[in-house]
């Protein structure tokens, strides 16, 4: 699986699935699971059913993406 390119994160919906965010991050399935469950992934995680569910906000300031600076790269 391909990481995110910067370009990418901009056109990103408020929320992402998990595997969305493990691209960005550049983790795999296994690991980005394994610290989804213990409760240690690195930017808040919402846990909505069996579905792991991450702020687009949280994930780009991890980044250090300003959330403007990502929405104006995406026009």
């Amino acid at each position: 699986m391909m990481p995110l390119k910067l370009s990418e994160l901009g056109d990103l919906p408020a929320a992402v699935d998990l595997m969305t965010a493990a691209r960005a991050l550049g983790f795999g399935r296994t690991k980005a699971y394994e610290l989804a469950r213990l409760g240690i992934f690195p930017c808040s995680v919402i846990k909505v059913g069996d579905t792991y569910r991450v702020p687009t906000a949280g994930l780009l300031h991890l980044l250090g993406v300003d959330l403007p600076l990502a929405r104006h790269n995406a026009l």
